[in-house]
Parts: C-alpha cells; structure tokens; sequence
C-alpha cells in the first residue's frame, strides 16, 4: 500500500514525486515514458536555470532527482483507477495492480493509440513511443515508425543513427511534415518509407517480434520482422479510466480548483491534463508541486487553508 500513486512521468509527475518523497511519503510514479512531452524539445530556453540544452537533458535532471529520493518509476501503461471504500487501486494494461491511499494524475496528454491486437500486451516490451530517449536501445536492429507528421519524421532521423534498418509506415501516399524533414527522411539510406499502409495487427512472444501491415488500396497484407516499433500518431487528452472520478470542460480536461483537488476526495490532477491554462513545462512542474503538497495534507488529515513556504 503506498501514500500515493503518481501517474504519470513527465514535468508534472516527476515534480509531485519529488515534493512528496521530501515530505516522507511513500510514492510510486506510474508513466508511459520518463520525461513526458518535455523531452521532444530540442532546445529548452524558457526553463529557469537551465539554458541551452534539450528537454530530454532537462528531464534527465528530473528523473535523477527521484531516483535519488528512492522513489520507484514503472513503465506502463494505466487501464484502470478505481476507488475502494478510502483507498485506490491502479491497473495496468498488463494486470498488474497497485493500491494507494491517494492517486496524482500527472500525465499530460497522451499518445494516440493505434487499437490494434498486441499493441497493449507488446507496450514497454518493443512498442515504444518517444525515440528520442528510447533510439538507443535499438543499436544495430530493425524498427518501425508509424506517422506521417514532424513526430515520425524526427523519430526517424533520430533512429537512422542507431538502427540497422528503418520501415517508415503511414496511411497516406504524401507526409504531413515539414517538407525539409521529408527531404533528410528520403536521403537515408536505412529507411523504407512504406505509403498508403496501416497497422493491423503486433506479434510476439513475451515481446515484440512483427508488425502485420495492410494496403489500403487492395488490402494486401504483409509482416515485417521487427525489434521495436515506435507509435507516433499525435497525441489527446484521456480520461476514459477515470472518467467517474472526475469532471471534465468540453476540451475533455480534468476539473481541478486551484490546490489540485478534483471532485473524487483523495484524488489529484496537475499539469495539461487540467483545466490550467498555459500548458508549459515550468507550469506542470508548479503544479505537480501542488498536487504533491495537497496531497500530503489530505494523507495527514489537514483541512482548511494551510501556510506552508517549503
């Protein structure tokens, strides 16, 4: 049982981690990736204190930072919060279950998913969806990414660095990037840019080992042997697994007041998955400090306006 589950592992839920474990309580972060949408930047010039380096770089210092103060970080994807009686129980997209006296959602808005067969199972194990922290781990094997817009093509430039051979899938006969990325993406000799296909289907055993395409043309399908497979298909705001916990406006953003609170007692909500406007890393990380220091409240039984200058 632990004093809170964060999920979510970007500015905001690494934030929260970091308030909460210096307030001595137990935290586990629950995250798709570590570093959250922060790490796409290439350049981070708007953050104090930190000039001149990438996000990813930022986010490293993030990440480090909780792993110092002992908290633990899953990889995973969330099915399911549900509240039982005081306490909360966390599943994941692989059955596991974990349970918390409080929960944080932290976790931004999310990447698209593709609702194929495998895509759940084969997440974390060769489904991946931010090569910019996660190319290296394909040195010398064979990847896929799917997308057409400036996120694939960057995820490919990226990949052509550490991966012996590049399929570049997407649905239509023309990208929606910018056309100088399309330009560096056909010059490489690595890639096989693969048009007017769609994803139907993942495989493997205990991970990833092909991809079943289909041509939408003449429903053709064929498998490509893969290591790895990066899903980059946009991103939006989801809150169908806690959709009875919290209030949402109509952009489909968690309600919160102005100390984190939604309208689930024990429950807490930072960063772009909230109504807050402004949706910047400096702001996430502010907000998970409050979410953080609310919930601490609510774990110890504080009620009413609390001064608090740590």
């Amino acid at each position: 049982m632990y004093d809170v589950i964060i999920i979510g592992a970007g500015a905001a839920g690494l934030s929260a981690a970091i308030y909460a474990a210096r307030r001595k309580l137990k935290a586990l972060v629950i995250g798709m990736d570590k570093g959250g949408q922060t790490i796409l930047a290439s350049r981070m010039e708007n953050y104090p204190g930190f000039m001149g380096d990438n996000g990813s770089s930022l986010m490293r210092i993030f990440e480090k930072q909780v792993h110092d103060l002992n908290v633990e970080i899953v990889l995973g994807r969330v099915s399911n919060v549900e509240k039982v009686e005081n306490d909360f129980k966390v599943k994941l997209s692989n059955n596991e279950i974990y349970e918390s006296k409080s929960v944080i959602l932290a976790y931004g808005k999310v990447p698209a998913q593709l609702n194929i067969p495998g895509e759940e199972k084969f997440f974390g194990r060769g489904i991946h969806i931010y090569a910019v922290y996660d190319a290296p781990l394909f040195k010398d094997k064979t990847v896929a990414v799917i997308g057409g817009g400036n996120s694939a093509l960057d995820s490919v430039l990226i990949l052509s660095n550490y991966a012996k051979k590049i399929y570049l899938i997407h649905r239509r006969n023309e990208f929606r990037g910018e056309q100088v990325n399309v330009e560096k993406v056909r010059a490489l000799k690595n890639v096989e840019i693969i048009l007017e296909n769609v994803p139907v289907e993942f495989k493997g055993d205990d991970k990833l080992n092909s991809l079943v395409i289909k041509n939408i043309n003449d429903n053709e399908l064929k498998e490509l042997n893969l290591d790895g497979c990066f899903v980059e298909i946009g991103y939006m705001n989801k809150v169908d697994f806690v959709k009875d916990l919290v209030d949402v406006n109509e952009k489909n953003e968690i309600v919160v007041d102005m100390y984190c609170n939604t309208k689930t007692k024990g429950l807490f909500a930072a960063g772009d998955l909230t109504i807050i406007p402004y949706k910047q890393t400096i702001t996430s990380a502010g907000e998970g400090c409050k979410a953080a220091l609310t919930c601490d409240n609510y774990i110890h039984g504080k009620t009413g306006l609390v001064i608090d200058w740590t």
